[in-house]
């Protein structure tokens, strides 16, 4: 099994094996014409790569209308090594083990969990020792494990738990003791929206909205993940839309997330129909036999995450806004009342959609950031 460090590349191979794993079916005179290198450079580049086991050759193509030798096709090799991606909600820790292409190996799913350094230190240790257990031998071994946690983070450090006190945990030291494997910290939506971007879109300008107990967004411009100047960027939850509204632990009034997150519209159902719990679930049994207080609290939540929405397309103008959410996953009529809410010139040409890839969006977007460290490749597109 080598060892991660032997993989560092040349800027001119992290180009070529960029444009192979976004282009599948390659030639070398086809990669030499897309990076302006000679033939005789991408020739040597290519058989490193081959050599690194992270490109194989798959056959032979078609040959050009001149005729002449039949191209060799070229591909990544999803197989070469293994990813861990970790997401830590405020009651749950989810965990996925996956080839290097995203295909997946095993997932694991707790709940609910105790938020401590204790517990996190044994979750994690749980975690790894039932991948490890399962996982099939690769070239690379693990590669890395990216963790996701609900709120901002700046340089792989959290910053502030708008929902549950996570900045006193020190998830990445925790994982380093449990084991010699790279670590990287990341903010979940951010997480979703590289998942989104490289999974299941084309767009290079895309924003994956997450709801849980609170609500935040990834941003992709031009195939970057935009952070901010200090790490704060996509924070859409505590943009104020109710004047002296109700106070958020971010030490403002009237947040966007204090009126729409699934967690505020469950409470409210909740508190209404005088019940002791409240999901997605139990909601939309209400909705479809057309129980009037599930409707008003529906659309009472469709109407403030509008204009959420309406000001996340002013300031950033995406070609796509993915909504990653359990109530709007359960009741699909939420999402087509959302984009009729959206009349604006603005809005005219954008795509809302809910997410495919639903809880598995942050996991996948930590299998990319393991592979834009493992690989020194910012832009991946992995359908």
């Amino acid at each position: 099994m080598k060892n991660p460090i032997y993989t560092r590349r040349s800027p001119n191979e992290s180009l070529c094996l960029e444009l192979i794993m976004n282009h599948p079916a390659l030639s070398r005179a086809e990669l030499s014409a897309k990076t302006g290198l000679t033939k005789a450079t991408v020739s040597a580049i290519v058989k490193k790569l081959i050599d690194d086991h992270l490109v194989i050759e798959t056959g032979i193509g078609e040959s050009s209308n001149v005729g002449g030798r039949k191209p060799i096709i070229l591909q990544y090799n999803g197989k070469a090594g293994l990813s861990i991606a970790i997401d830590i909600g405020y009651n749950y820790i989810n965990g996925l083990l996956t080839y290097l292409d995203g295909e997946e190996v095993q997932h694991i799913k707790k709940k609910p969990i105790t938020l401590d350094e204790e517990a996190i230190d044994r979750y994690l240790s749980e975690i790894f020792t039932l991948f490890e257990q399962q996982m099939p031998t690769t070239e690379y071994g693990i590669i890395g494990v990216a963790i996701a946690v609900h709120g901002p983070v700046y340089h792989g450090e959290p910053i502030f738990g708008p929902h549950y006190n996570f900045d006193h945990i020190p998830f990445r030291k925790i994982a380093e003791k449990l084991r010699n494997y790279p670590v990287y910290l990341e903010n979940e939506a951010n997480l979703a929206a590289l998942g989104e971007y490289t999974f299941t879109s084309d767009s290079k300008n895309l924003v994956s909205i997450n709801m849980h107990s609170g609500i935040g967004a990834g941003i992709v411009k031009n195939g970057n993940l935009e952070v901010g100047a200090h790490g704060f960027a996509g924070e859409i939850g505590h943009q104020i839309i109710v004047m002296d509204g109700k106070a958020c632990r971010c030490g403002n009034r009237g947040c966007l997330e204090m009126y729409a997150a699934n967690k505020v519209c469950y409470e409210q159902f909740a508190q209404r129909k005088k019940l002791d719990y409240v999901n997605a679930i139990i909601l939309r049994e209400y909705y479809q036999n057309q129980d009037h207080d599930a409707r008003e609290v529906v659309e009472e939540n469709i109407n403030y995450l509008t204009i959420g929405i309406n000001n996340l397309i002013a300031h950033y103008d995406p070609s796509i806004i993915v909504l990653n959410s359990s109530l709007y996953r359960e009741i699909p009529d939420m999402i087509e009342q959302l984009r009729g809410n959206l009349r604006n010139h603005f809005s005219n040409q954008l795509v809302v959609r809910n997410s495919s890839l639903n809880e598995k969006a942050t996991l996948l977007g930590g299998v990319v950031l393991n592979l834009q460290h493992f690989l020194g490749i910012k832009h991946l597109k992995l359908k």
